[in-house]
């Protein structure tokens, strides 16, 4: 079994692999994309290096909606090979490439008008249903109005004349996008997050390699490579003036935010799927919660820190109290995150389109960008960036395989699915747990099972985020790449937002059991408790402002991370 823990260990030995000798490819970005071209390029035997400025899936692949879909509105736009595309890919991760993080999830869509709405969200159902061909989800169905009730006792009973039931697919967005980066390293790539691109090499027209700077130590170093794969999403723009060259298409920043609620406050065996005046509005089954989304406005403010104002959360709770017997008031809102998506803003002839959604171009000789997209079709953008850079290399390389190669965890998931009680039996935890466990590692689940057989403390559950237990923050650290508080209160579990203090009261926990597989100071894990409350503080600051600028403004009075005050 491929087996590559990102400790810290081995953040110093990829860095040292990165500066040692020329890749054949260099992935700048550690989103969904990024990881994702890192490990196609990985399995096709090239030597691969890939750099990230903060954390894995710290941009807009964890702040995504969770869905895996094929887009219903494309079919209104009857772009039907996108919808297929889509689909095919959400299948892939279900069944074969992620089933320990991907699961199905049904969605109720409620009918206003008795006969010809039906018939046309049926239309559009129907090919939904057919072009996701494989049956790794059940068809849809419809419903009466009192069956739809049934499903979604929360809905108003005014609020509908019937029902269509379909399914879709969720997955934990930035544990996928981690964990594609983890198997991307067991196949041979060096991922290094904290590691910021500061300028590109040239000699004469071609792009060389990049200057990248150490952020947790402050050093700059040179990484070589003949092709370099920009990957950076809503951030292409930025890194594309760093080489000094006019892009071939730009990449505009669409903000969406989203609302966690305790599920106890919609009564409802099903997810929702509404119609608004500009799109659509989903209410997503989320563990013990519900995910309410999203919106839709352009973003020209700080990058790193999109902020949520008060005007958004309103929006959202607006529309969807518009449907509810019960309403949501801000003090049932556990949760607020908001997220980037990239759009393609436009492109020259000398683009590659390769679909609606996304695009790859190579500006200038050794340099691929790829921009647009969506989560989804993660691995298409990945097999079309690589397939570029390979064009670059002027040698036979073989072509990708990711179809076929399932992430870490993902090997006899559902025979160990099956195992659960035993291992329930065999380490002492509740079923519910090691479900909880399987969920998030699948197949590694082991690895986080033999801390707590080592030490039994770490299989209790966190102080203020029972959902989680304490071996797995630690594991996060020395497992998982985490590096600082926020790796692991935002995105390698989801306390910040799945808490109502915000995870507060876990991150002093949190922060002491990183402490000693990251070599922290006192000193130092004190200072990342306390920029974790700074940030909260920020956040709720900002979603209490009106409009977008104050709300930036308050959103940027807490850095992400600390300095390192420890050699590490």
């Amino acid at each position: 079994m491929l087996m590559s823990a990102l400790s810290p260990e081995y953040r110093d030995s990829a860095l040292a692999a990165l500066a040692g000798a020329e890749l054949d490819v260099l992935v700048v970005g550690g989103g969904v994309v990024g990881a994702g071209t890192a490990l196609d390029a990985a399995t096709r035997g090239l030597s691969v290096g890939l750099v990230e400025a903060r954390d894995f899936a710290s941009g807009t692949s964890s702040r995504s909606s969770k869905l895996l879909h094929g887009g219903l509105r494309y079919l209104e736009m009857l772009d039907f090979g996108l919808v297929r595309e889509a689909l095919h890919e959400r299948g892939l991760i279900l069944s074969r490439l992620a089933p320990h993080l991907a699961r199905p999830v049904k969605f109720l869509y409620p009918l206003n008008h008795r006969m010809w709405e039906r018939v046309y969200v049926n239309t559009g159902v129907t090919m939904y249903d057919v072009m996701a061909w494989n049956g790794h989800l059940p068809r849809h169905r419809n419903l009466t109005r009192r069956g739809a009730l049934q499903e979604c006792a929360a809905l108003k009973s005014d609020a509908l004349v019937g029902a269509i039931q379909y399914y879709d697919a969720q997955v934990d967005d930035a544990r996928h996008t981690m964990f594609l980066a983890r198997t991307a390293a067991a196949y041979g790539a060096h991922v290094v997050t904290r590691t910021e691109v500061v300028g590109f090499l040239r000699e004469g027209e071609r792009v060389t390699g990049v200057r990248v700077h150490d952020l947790e130590h402050d050093r700059t170093f040179e990484i070589r490579a003949q092709q370099v794969i920009n990957a950076t999403g809503v951030w292409t723009d930025d890194t594309q003036a760093l080489v000094g060259e006019r892009g071939q298409f730009h990449v505009r920043a669409s903000k969406g935010i989203h609302l966690v609620v305790p599920r106890d406050r919609i009564q409802s065996k099903t997810g929702l799927i509404l119609r608004t005046e500009k799109s659509v509005l989903f209410v997503i089954p989320w563990g013990r919660h519900w995910i309410v989304g999203t919106t839709d406005t352009d973003w020209n403010l700080d990058k790193a820190h999109p902020a949520a104002s008060s005007t958004d959360i309103d929006y959202l709770l607006e529309h969807v109290n518009k449907v509810l017997q019960t309403p949501l008031s801000r003090s049932d809102v556990q949760g607020v995150y908001a997220g980037l998506r990239p759009l393609l803003a436009g492109e020259s002839d000398m683009t590659s389109k390769l679909s609606r959604e996304h695009l790859v171009g190579s500006p200038v000789p050794g340099l691929v960008v790829v921009a647009g997209g969506k989560y989804t079709t993660y691995r298409v953008m990945a097999k079309d960036a690589v397939d570029a850079a390979v064009h670059g290399l002027g040698r036979f390389v073989a072509p990708s395989v990711t179809e076929d190669v399932p992430l870490l965890g993902a090997e006899g998931f559902h025979a160990l699915w099956n195992r659960r009680r035993i291992l329930a039996a065999d380490s002492g935890l509740h079923v519910a747990r090691v479900e909880h466990l399987l969920g998030r590692y699948g197949t590694l689940v082991h690895e986080v099972l033999d801390l707590v057989k080592e030490d039994k403390s770490l299989g209790e559950p966190v102080e203020g985020a029972d959902d989680y237990l304490r071996a797995e923050l630690l594991y996060a650290a020395s497992h998982e790449s985490a590096r600082h508080l926020v790796d692991v209160m935002a995105r390698r579990t989801r306390i910040s937002i799945e808490t109502f203090d915000r995870g507060l009261t876990a991150a002093p926990v949190a922060a002491a059991l990183m402490a000693g597989p990251l070599g922290w100071t006192d000193e130092q894990t004190a200072k990342e408790v306390e920029n974790y409350r700074l940030r909260v503080e920020a956040e709720r600051a900002s979603q209490e402002q009106v409009d977008d600028e104050t709300a930036d403004a308050m959103r940027l009075g807490a850095p992400d991370v600390v300095p390192l005050t420890a050699a590490m």
